[in-house]
């Protein structure tokens, strides 16, 4: 329990643990100071029998706040804690320098805003848990709409709505008293074609944090023998992706090299608003495709949005550094919304 799996599988233990009948403490980085290698909105859950989840420090505090949370636990009252790190303790923890970090310290006596942050996490709709750290009253922010035990003003409204889209945790501007923990849906990787590219940008893109589909009709290629830890979808492309529905969130690549399914593929995510469509081929095969698409109706607006070929231009040309090369440039895409082409 003590490695560290992404925040929505924090959230997921708490829940798991109340409705099983623990008393459990949850724990926010709400500010920091200095050198920090957890961001603000970081979390670490502690249940009654000081079994844990996540981190908010790299290791430098855990300790103390297990016991800090099981008297939270005990008494029920929220703890605002501040911790200094020293600069051996930093160093121990892979940090350069030491620092403070302000933990909000809260025991789950209910289990209503779990549920209704799993529900939009599992709907992959974005929410954002608002806390007023004076006396623990929360209330969820979803869609522009708040419900529960704080009424916000219009501008704490907006002040979370642009959280929201940018993924930023922390104190609200308009209301320092309130703190938004965003929830956005993990980025998704939806790749056409069951090939030995595939097989290697799989894991990377999981160690990246995207949940990673893989979408290919043929089940010679695709199939758990050769694929034994992703998600398959044994469906053609054009219906897969309408399944799929991919969004804002989500990155496409076609790697079969098949007209027959990158095309399927690439029309279906260029009506999309998914945020990086890649496909692999060589700058004369996507002059052919671009042909080929041109008369299925996309027009060069639509076609520009194609990185091809696909991936940064590392200078490597073996599978797994086109694997490295296509990884980078979707990273990069998500942050900066632009990639050259290898």
């Amino acid at each position: 329990m003590n490695n560290e799996p992404n925040p929505n599988d924090v959230l997921a233990s708490a829940l798991s643990w109340r409705e099983a009948g623990h008393g459990v403490a949850l724990a926010t980085v709400v500010h920091t100071w200095g050198s920090s290698p957890r961001p603000i909105g970081s979390q670490f859950v502690v249940r009654d029998d000081a079994v844990f989840a996540g981190s908010v420090s790299g290791g430098c505090i855990e300790t103390q706040l297990i016991s800090e949370a099981l008297d939270v636990i005990a008494d029920g009252r929220p703890q605002l804690l501040t911790f200094g790190v020293s600069d051996e303790q930093a160093w121990q923890a892979g940090m350069t320098c030491g620092g403070q970090l302000r933990v909000w310290l809260q025991s789950l006596t209910a289990t209503r805003w779990l549920i209704a942050l799993q529900a939009a996490c599992t709907a992959r709709r974005p929410a954002a848990l608002i806390s007023r750290l004076s006396d623990g009253a929360q209330c969820v922010w979803l869609e522009g709409q708040c419900c529960g035990d704080i009424t916000l003003s219009p501008a704490a409204l907006a002040d979370v709505a642009e959280r929201v889209v940018t993924d930023r945790s922390g104190l609200l501007d308009t209301e320092p008293s309130l703190f938004a923990r965003i929830h956005v849906p993990s980025p998704r990787l939806l790749i056409v074609g069951a090939v030995h590219i595939a097989q290697l940008l799989i894991p990377m893109a999981a160690t990246a944090g995207f949940d990673v589909t893989l979408i290919d009709p043929r089940p010679a290629f695709a199939n758990r023998v050769r694929f034994p830890d992703v998600a398959l979808c044994n469906d053609w492309p054009e219906r897969a992706l309408a399944t799929l529905r991919p969004d804002e969130t989500t990155a496409v690549v076609t790697l079969s090299h098949d007209p027959k399914l990158d095309d399927q593929a690439l029309c279906a995510a260029l009506t999309s608003p998914a945020f990086y469509i890649g496909a692999l081929g060589s700058t004369r095969t996507h002059v052919q495709r671009r042909q080929r698409l041109r008369e299925q109706g996309l027009d060069d607006a639509a076609l520009v949005r194609i990185h091809a070929p696909v991936g940064l231009d590392l200078g490597g040309r073996l599978p797994a550094e086109i694997a490295v090369a296509i990884m980078a440039q979707v990273i990069r895409v998500r942050y900066r919304g632009t990639g050259g082409s290898r």
